[in-house]
Formats: structure tokens, sequence, C-alpha cells
């Protein structure tokens, strides 16, 4: 098997590469170089530097590399910009898909598909665990573009007969190595390290929820995880049936409050800053855990790391991307 793995370069991404390409599997990074870093790409590893709006480099691609699945990452995922800029998302995160389901139905040779989709997909489910068939309601451009995805992945399989699958990623955070870390600081973990390092309070959006301790819970997932549920989903796939289609939470199954996150990254970090409690933030659901139920029984996969593994693993990587940082706390 030869897999393309488009966004490779990212910060998911590369840790999918290095997962297929440990556990075996040969990988072929295709990726804008947009959010991707180079340098993230293992030694022997091809690079193809491209759009997924290029439908012929993409048929080039499949042909020189003999590829025969897809593990496509690409794409654009700030909710926020996603408000901003609809059509902007929609052109990459659905039109790219549509170009490269293009190309993947005029080779020969490709016959699976895994999809990089979200826990966005839900909005704001009412439940204690959600399910693979809770309803999905999504509240963002960027949420609504993975469940068309899906939806698009779906149906071409369904029509082709490839073998798919949509993982529906929780809350990810960590890394494997701190080359590999998260560059971006659009999530909580390095929302607070760029509070603390500052000097500065973290922020708490809102502390009036229905939750123990009136903060929102949410289900964070070790991206070293992730990028083995994409490994046992590989080969899952490789196994089974063409027109097989899988749909699977990628979670631990556990909620954590924001309060409790941000207590125990003063603990790793060793500051002691409290945090600041604003106002909520508009469309937050007070509570999004996922059951992992279906995804262990199918791929016969669970989740090895916990938050302090997360965040331990993350504070190592903010400390190589900002060396320059005055730290009040310990050392990475």
């Amino acid at each position: 098997m030869t897999w393309l793995i488009t966004g490779g370069a990212g910060y998911i991404g590369a840790h999918v590469v290095r997962a297929m390409t440990e556990a075996g599997e040969r990988a072929v990074v295709y990726d804008d170089l947009s959010t991707g870093i180079a340098e993230r790409v293992p030694a022997g590893v091809p690079l193809v530097v491209g759009s997924v709006l290029d439908g012929d480099l993409l048929t080039r691609t499949f042909a020189e590399h003999a590829v025969t699945g897809v593990v496509h990452l690409a794409g654009k995922k700030q909710v926020g910009e996603s408000v901003e800029r609809p059509l902007h998302y929609y052109r990459e995160n659905v039109e790219g898909l549509r170009v490269l389901l293009d190309a993947v139905v005029a080779s020969p040779d490709v016959a699976h598909i895994v999809f990089s989709s979200s826990a966005s997909v839900y909005g704001m489910p009412d439940v204690d665990l959600v399910t693979e068939e809770t309803p999905c309601l999504p509240m963002s451009p960027y949420g609504e573009t993975k469940l068309a995805g899906e939806w698009l992945v779906r149906a071409t399989g369904r029509a082709h007969g490839l073998s798919t699958a949509s993982l529906r990623y929780f809350n990810v955070a960590g890394a494997a190595a701190p080359e590999l870390a998260d560059t971006g600081v659009f999530n909580l973990v390095p929302m607070v390290f760029e509070k603390l390092t500052a000097g500065a309070a973290p922020h708490i959006f809102g502390a009036d929820y229905p939750t123990p301790d009136g903060t929102c819970v949410r289900d964070y997932i070790h991206v070293v995880d992730i990028a083995e549920a994409h490994v046992a989903t590989a080969r899952k796939l490789a196994s089974t049936a063409p027109g097989t289609d899988l749909t699977l939470n990628i979670g631990r199954g556990e909620g954590v409050s924001v309060r409790e996150m941000t207590d125990l990254i003063n603990d790793v970090t060793g500051y002691d800053t409290p945090a600041e409690i604003t106002a909520r933030r508009p469309g937050d659901p007070a509570r999004v855990v996922a059951s992992a139920v279906r995804v262990a029984e199918e791929l016969g996969w669970s989740a090895k790391h916990d938050v302090r593994d997360m965040v331990v693993s993350a504070w190592a990587g903010w400390g190589r991307l900002h060396p320059a940082v005055t730290l009040g706390g310990r050392s990475r």
C-alpha cells in the first residue's frame, strides 16, 4: 500500500505520516505549505507541493507514486475565520475535496479514502456522550464543510466501489516530539501557554454552565493517539470489501472541564496564575464528550495518553517554538 497524505506537513498530518511510516506503510505527502512545514516530513518520504484544487497535479502524483489510498487532512480549520470567510472555506474544504475525489475516481489504483472530519459536525449536542448517531447540526461554516465532506466521501465510495472512513476528531492536543508541536494558538492548551508566559491570566469563557464546576467540559485526545487511529483505520479499509464505509468518533470518552485543564496546565508548567472568568462565547456547548465504543469495536483502537501527557508534551513543544520567552514557570 502507498498512502497519499494530504496536509501531511501540518500539525496532525505530520504525526499521521510518522505513525504510518513507523508501521511499515509507504507514505507520500501532498501539501501546499500554506500552514505546513516541509521540515516535518521525514527523510525518505516524498513531498509534493501543491493544492488539492490542482486536479492535474493530483492525477500525476497518483500515477508517479503508485498511490493506492488517500488520507485527506488538508483544509482550513479555524471556526472563527470560517464565519468571516465562508466562501473561502467552502472552496478550500468542499471544492478541494471534490477535485481530489475526481482524481481518485480517475485513478485505476486508488481504492481507499480516510477523511479527516471533526466533532464540530455535531454542533451543540444535548447528550452526555456523543455517539455517531447523534444528530449533526453544525454551527459554523467550518463544521458545515466537514459534514459536507463526509457526504461527498461516502457518496463517492458507494458510487465507485471505494472503501471509505470519516474520522470525527474531538479536541486534539500534545505532540510526539517538540519539533512536531502545533504552531498555532487557536486551541485551549497553547492559548493558556501564551497567557501564562506573557504574565497574564488565562481566560475562561463562562463559569455558569450546567457542569460540575460551571465551566465547559470537553474530550481531549492526544495527537499521537489520533495518528495511531489513522493507522488502524487504513489497515481496516485495506482489509475490507469495496464500498465499506465507516464513521467514527476519535476521542477518549472522558470529559475534562476548562477549569480542570487550566489548573493542570498551571501545575505542569510551574505557574500559579488563576484563570480570569469572562463572558460566555456564543455557541459554546456546555459539554461535548465522545462515545468511544464504536471505534473500539471497529478498529480495536483506544486512546493510550491522558491529559497530563498532552500538556507535558505540548509544553516541550512550546519551549522549542518560543525559546526567547522568559519563563516564570518550570523548565520544559
